[in-house]
């Protein structure tokens, strides 16, 4: 009787561990995915609330989390410093060298600066474009040209420099790369194809930005020889004179007049060079024959070698996206005189016989730069 009075109750319990093992088997197996799923690297930064201590604390180097703590007190001011190329000529058109930074002054937009940057002899590494006319027009000198520009590679490039060719008519062709490859940079040269018509403004835009692509920290000029013969750009005036801006570029023109009448020569081109020339701090040549381009190309090289370079630090600093412009005079020194008659007027329109000569210095620089997007 009491076996059988028993054996419902044991049965009833038998029941009840076995629901409480299924219900805890089933609480660890949705334990166990959801600690699986909190884990998966595939989830979103905010669903990863379990994840451990060690490997949030890693996931963001040190040194990228800033602290306020040391920032506190400290100005941000960010500066760009302009640098200008200077040729100063004494008045037989030769370099002027060994002038001590205190004979320069330096204006932006009017305002006097300080010169953070001074270099007698930049050591700035050079970029060279040179560009050679091949129109039509210019074929009776190409064979001096060729010779002129080929003994001027020779000459110019030292080490670190480098230069590329280019043919002008009515496409600007580069013909061999920039480097210091002599004899092949000279080779180039001297095959360089006919063409029809000249893209002048084309060629000056299409340099500086080739220029621009070349580094940092370089001098960048262009070099063009042609008979001034503006027909076939695309670009007008005002967009290669603004790209020869804002990439720093210095040009230097040598314009060869086939014909010495005004009345047979494109003057608006040969004007239109010299203001872009002008306004990048370079020169025009006008040799009367093409026998004076080996002299030219040597002044050039020379004008290079002897560049003064000033860096300065705008203030007040100009606006985003402006043209501001530079002036830049030097202060003549005194040189001894034996003739008093023989004197001439310093910058001030004075002269003293009794202490010297004031020596009259030109100076070539380029007369704006471009602020940039901030």
């Amino acid at each position: 009787m009491s076996t059988l009075r028993f054996r419902p109750r044991l049965q009833a319990i038998r029941h009840f561990v076995g629901i409480v093992v299924i219900v805890a088997v089933a609480v660890a197996l949705r334990a166990d995915s959801f600690a699986r799923q909190q884990e998966n690297p595939n989830r979103p930064p905010w669903a990863q609330k379990n994840k451990p201590a060690d490997v949030a604390a890693t996931s963001t180097p040190k040194a990228d989390i800033p602290d306020p703590a040391q920032d506190r007190g400290k100005i941000k001011v960010t500066v760009n410093l302009v640098n200008v190329l200077v040729s100063v000529l004494d008045e037989h058109n030769r370099p002027a060298p060994d002038l001590p930074v205190e004979a320069f002054q330096v204006f932006d937009d009017d305002n006097p600066q300080a010169i953070a940057v001074f270099e007698k002899e930049t050591e700035q590494p050079l970029d060279l474009a040179l560009m050679i006319d091949a129109s039509l027009s210019a074929q009776l000198s190409m064979p001096a040209q060729r010779e002129a520009a080929s003994h001027f590679i020779q000459q110019v490039l030292r080490k670190g420099d480098r230069l590329a060719v280019y043919s002008v008519d009515e496409n600007v062709t580069q013909l061999a790369g920039f480097s210091d490859n002599v004899a092949h940079l000279q080779e180039a040269v001297r095959h360089i194809p006919a063409g029809a018509g000249t893209s002048i403004y084309d060629a000056v835009m299409l340099g500086a930005r080739a220029l621009s692509r070349q580094g940092t920290d370089r001098r960048r000029v262009i070099i063009l020889v042609t008979d001034g013969g503006e027909t076939t750009s695309r670009a007008d005036f005002e967009s290669a004179r603004r790209e020869a801006v804002r990439n720093n570029t210095l040009l230097y023109t040598v314009v060869i007049r086939t014909m010495k009448s005004e009345s047979g020569r494109n003057t608006a081109g040969e004007h239109a060079l010299e203001t872009i020339t002008d306004t990048t701090g370079g020169a025009v040549f006008y040799p009367d024959g093409s026998t004076q381009l080996d002299a030219i190309f040597d002044r050039i090289n020379k004008e290079l070698r002897t560049q003064y370079r000033l860096g300065y630090y705008p203030n007040p600093r100009g606006p985003a996206d402006t043209y501001r412009r530079i002036e830049v005079t030097v202060t003549g020194s005194t040189q001894s005189t034996a003739n008093p008659a023989d004197a001439t007027k310093s910058n001030s329109g004075q002269t003293d016989a009794s202490k010297g000569t004031p020596v009259v210095y030109s100076v070539r620089h380029r007369k704006s730069y471009y602020t940039g997007l901030r």
